[in-house]
């Protein structure tokens, strides 16, 4: 780790403690398996910028309105650029973006009076086990002056919960450990599986929707937020040849700065289409109406998920067993041994997607993963 990641991480490890030391509350911190009441009203607190890690709240989203009487009403705190993958989620009361950038002001940054306001009685510090996520436990805390805090069981930031919940043994897939947060609060059944809402369409993309989708097709997203994650284009051409053998027409989707990446997949498989430029709504419906998605692991991967589609998912250099949806009728594939070998990338992509696309065409459940 560099020397100014390590100043970062003992940074914030220093605020965690000193907001700890000023925030305390004798009484507030709860025993371990002391019962909680019922909630009356919950605030789930996300703060991170990527699409994915806002669309792994919805199993929380989903398990919280599904409680007994009274089904209490849930928030959702998201960083503003990606309170839009959770807008009208069908779970969800309110969905609530948060500026940052001033939370050193403490109780006094904007947006806290009022979210504290709210008199939320059970607050969720949605954050990771891997690392401690000073910024969301300090949102957690201040929204929530009075509030059951619960998050994960992280020290320093632990400090700042009145409940934290360890790790769920084994297992690391980070959709089932987040919504293990909820273990303190709910005694039944808790969804482990990702929603999304009923996208909303406009007229031109519904039409377009109507003629592409009418023939079996698939969608392909070669893209993703971090480039040394990605497959490369070759490697996603192949994937577009392994389609079109299989009687499905490719339809290669992208983002903001991906058209060029989208248009070298596109020309490497004869047969493949562009598609057009898509809001998150568009991409869900493309990706539900096709019915096949093949992509890197990315946001639109948990959002390919999220809608049902069957998702063949393509990982490099990233943990598989944290990060993927290994459940049919998913597969997730880690291409990292083949990509480090130097050779035989497309062939193991062109036949991944081959088999994968031939069993959904058979009707089967759903392929296991390897």
């Amino acid at each position: 780790m560099p020397w100014y990641k390590r100043l970062e991480l003992w940074a914030k490890l220093t605020l965690a403690l000193v907001a700890s030391a000023l925030l305390w509350r004798p009484g507030r911190r709860r025993p371990p398996g002391s019962p909680l009441p019922a909630p009356r009203k919950v605030l789930l607190v996300r703060p991170d910028n990527r699409v994915g890690e806002a669309l792994l709240t919805t199993p929380l989203l989903q398990t919280l309105k599904a409680l007994p009487d009274p089904t209490p009403q849930v928030h959702v705190l998201v960083h503003s650029k990606v309170a839009r993958a959770l807008a009208g989620h069908p779970s969800a009361d309110a969905i609530l973006a948060f500026d940052r950038r001033r939370l050193w002001l403490g109780p006094l940054a904007p947006g806290i009076r009022a979210l504290r306001r709210e008199r939320y009685d059970v607050v969720v510090d949605c954050a990771n086990w891997d690392a401690p996520s000073v910024t969301s436990a300090l949102i957690s805390r201040l929204v929530g002056p009075k509030a059951v805090v619960i998050g994960p069981r992280v020290w320093p930031v632990s400090l700042l919960h009145s409940v934290s919940v360890p790790a769920l043994p084994g297992t690391r897939r980070e959709a089932s450990q987040r919504a293990a947060l909820l273990t303190p609060l709910v005694r039944g059944p808790i969804v482990e599986t990702l929603s999304f809402r009923e996208p909303t369409l406009g007229d031109v993309f519904r039409a377009y929707l109507q003629r592409e989708a009418s023939r079996p097709c698939a969608v392909l997203n070669p893209g993703g937020r971090l480039g040394w994650r990605r497959i490369p284009p070759e490697a996603f051409a192949a994937a577009a040849r392994a389609l079109v053998a299989a009687g499905r027409v490719p339809i290669v989707t992208w983002g903001p700065g991906e058209e060029a990446l989208a248009q070298a997949v596109v020309q490497g498989a004869p047969g493949a289409l562009l598609a057009p430029p898509t809001n998150l709504d568009e991409l869900a419906a493309l990706m539900r109406a096709a019915g096949l998605t093949v992509t890197n692991n990315t946001g639109p991967m948990h959002l390919s998920v999220a809608v049902g589609a069957p998702t063949l998912g393509l990982f490099l250099r990233i943990d598989m067993e944290r990060w993927g949806h290994p459940y049919p009728p998913h597969r997730m594939v880690d291409l990292t041994p083949v990509a480090e070998a130097g050779s035989g990338l497309e062939e193991r992509v062109f036949q991944e997607v081959r088999t994968f696309a031939a069993q959904l065409t058979a009707g089967a459940s759903g392929p296991q993963r390897a």
